[in-house]
């Protein structure tokens, strides 16, 4: 369920490796949610599961049982505060790969990859945003053990992108830095029950 909340609509594929699940379970899980009216399939060009607005709900209301379970909500909150205060970087450098900055007219142009010291200096502000980024990772796994795999998925799609693998940056198909990013800050806005609308920014 946790899953598919981060996903938003997705296949079992997706979810699974949202949440370090096999396909199968993922599967399996998904279709009794369906069958308990928490979860939909939507077939057609674009197809994948996604949670029902009683899912929602009930998911919703787990999380906050969890946090009052572990008694964690003000380390939690905490950590996203820390999180806030990134976000925008991160953001920026994300623009900044898929959009130039060094062309001659002055204005930005699409990223062809073709200059490899420009791409080398956006790589390495994604590393630095990385290792301040870690620690938030690893304090949020102190709090709530499901948050154990952002730390080394993030690390892993920096790993690919320096590599040379270019989709690794904000490729929206794959678990690149970028979607594992928002993955994190959706995790955090549901987990204290804040509207992405809502939020302040830092």
């Amino acid at each position: 369920m946790h899953g598919l909340r981060l996903k938003g609509f997705a296949e079992p594929p997706a979810v699974a490796e949202a949440v370090g699940v096999d396909e199968h379970t993922a599967k399996s899980v998904l279709d009794d949610l369906v069958a308990e009216g928490l979860a939909s399939y939507r077939e057609g060009r674009m197809s994948g599961f996604t949670l029902t607005p009683p899912g929602r709900a009930d998911h919703a209301r787990l999380l906050s049982q969890e946090l009052d379970r572990h008694g964690v909500r003000g380390a939690i909150t905490a950590a996203y505060r820390r999180f806030l205060t990134r976000n925008q970087d991160l953001l920026g450098v994300c623009t900044a790969w898929q959009l130039r900055e060094d062309d001659p007219s002055g204005d930005p142009v699409v990223n062809d990859h073709s200059n490899p010291a420009y791409d080398a200096a956006v790589i390495e502000r994604l590393g630095e945003i990385d290792e301040w980024i870690q620690p938030v990772c690893a304090e949020l796994a102190s709090s709530l053990q499901r948050y154990e795999r952002y730390g080394p998925r993030l690390s892993h799609a920096l790993e690919r992108l320096r590599s040379g693998d270019t989709d690794w940056f904000t490729k929206p198909m794959i678990p690149s830095y970028h979607t594992i990013w928002f993955e994190l800050h959706e995790d955090l806005l549901a987990t204290l029950g804040i509207e992405r609308g809502q939020e302040e920014v830092l």
